[in-house]
């Protein structure tokens, strides 16, 4: 019998819910909603169950299907590609064809595709993040299998809507294996962004942090463009908005090179905001997202004026670093660390504006906002910022645009 003393402490504990992701909602069904079917497979690393089976052999050599095709985004297969330039290959355990959505290598087409579903940058570049003909010959239904992080411009929500895209022109169903928004489905929060800036980093204009899972994003991806495509989400058991990655009972995998754990990702929507050829967020180092610098930085100046701002959830440390890849590559940095305090106070996209005023008003003339534009994707707030204005009342002026998108978001919410 356990003492009463460890019964106390074990019932203070709060439980770990047991969430089931889509794919084991699927195998438990017998994959039965892909009987019969020609499966070209989305996915990535992170397609794996909570004991880490593999996604790839789970349909493989499931009843009644066929797996003829696997797709992979930004980073690969494997999820450590830092580089544009990552070639279709083969899967050796399977034999089955590993087509890459993401190289920028391939030339581009005579006629480049163009119309309301691509951004400038697509319109450029074709293709490239588009799957060919010839690789969706043996396809006739898709499946998503990938973690998103909750972020607008995470790339792996933009390869999911033109794979919806390609879905609705080809009259084949697509299947979302939904997973978790680790940084919770509640938080919805930045500012709106404008048609022109939509492309790879921003499918759709809607909020940085969009508080929504893959399935639902595909839902509304579909409803919203009007994209005709046949679009079911196999829906996860016993997620609840609210939770955390580390609530779920699930294991954090880190999904991309430099997203290296759930602090990180809470993060990034607002530390993002400074990536640009102007400032290091931290690529090359230990802890990227956790830190921002440049070599003409006034650290001790930065920390000190963000401190004084009392950004909720946040507080700044004065550091220098060096980083061994990216921007300022071997080159010493100054630059403060972001120490996450408290995640439910944190508004994380405002405590990036917070970080990009503060780079304004102490550096003039280094940081130009132009260079951040496809991230903030947002011409009202860049005027604002550039006038310097106060970031708090910024961030009040997205308040219209966000009650519009909380009403679009709501028809397309699964989850409670």
């Amino acid at each position: 019998m356990l003492p009463l003393l460890l019964i106390a402490l074990l019932a203070a504990v709060p439980a770990v819910a047991g969430v089931k992701t889509g794919i084991e909602v699927l195998e438990a069904q017998g994959f039965a909603p892909l009987k019969d079917k020609r499966v070209g497979l989305i996915t990535n690393h992170t397609g794996v169950t909570p004991d880490y089976r593999c996604t790839i052999d789970l349909l493989a050599h499931a009843p009644g299907l066929r797996l003829t095709a696997i797709f992979t985004p930004e980073h690969g297969i494997s999820g450590v590609r830092d580089d544009a330039h990552i070639e279709s290959d083969r899967d050796e355990a399977t034999g089955v064809p590993i087509y890459s959505l993401y190289n920028l290598s391939q030339p581009k087409p005579e006629k480049p595709e163009q119309g309301p579903l691509l951004g400038r940058q697509e319109e450029e570049r074709g293709r490239r993040f588009r799957p060919a003909d010839e690789m969706m010959r043996d396809v006739d239904a898709l499946v998503y299998d990938i973690q998103d992080i909750g972020a607008r411009f995470y790339t792996y929500i933009t390869t999911l809507g033109y794979m919806v895209e390609e879905a609705g022109r080809r009259k084949i169903p697509f299947y979302v294996l939904d997973r978790p928004n680790p940084v919770n489905g509640v938080a919805v929060e930045g500012p709106l962004l404008d048609e022109q800036y939509v492309s790879f980093v921003g499918y759709i204009p809607m909020p940085i942090r969009h508080g929504m899972t893959v399935g639902e994003l595909a839902r509304m991806y579909n409803g919203e463009k009007k994209l005709g495509a046949d679009v079911h989400v196999i829906q996860m058991e016993g997620w609840r908005r609210g939770q955390w990655m580390d609530e779920t009972g699930l294991p954090w995998i880190n999904p991309s090179p430099n997203m290296r754990s759930l602090v990180q990702a809470i993060l990034y929507t607002g530390v993002c905001l400074l990536e640009s050829r102007q400032v290091s967020v931290g690529r090359g180092t230990d802890t990227p997202f956790q830190m921002v610098g440049a070599p003409w930085f006034k650290s001790a100046e930065m920390a000190d004026y963000l401190n004084a701002r009392r950004v909720p959830g946040v507080r700044f440390i004065a550091r220098r670093f060096t980083p061994n890849a990216s921007v300022f590559k071997d080159q010493q940095c100054e630059g403060v660390e972001v120490l996450l305090t408290d995640r439910k106070a944190l508004r994380s996209v405002t405590a990036g504006l917070e970080m990009v005023a503060a780079v304004l008003k102490l550096n003039p003339g280094k940081f130009d906002v132009a260079g951040i534009m496809r991230l903030l994707g947002n011409d009202a707030t860049a005027a604002r910022l550039k006038a310097g204005d106060d970031p708090r009342q910024i961030a009040k002026s997205w308040k219209s645009g966000l009650n519009a998108f909380r009403k679009i978001r709501a028809r397309y919410l699964l989850y409670k």
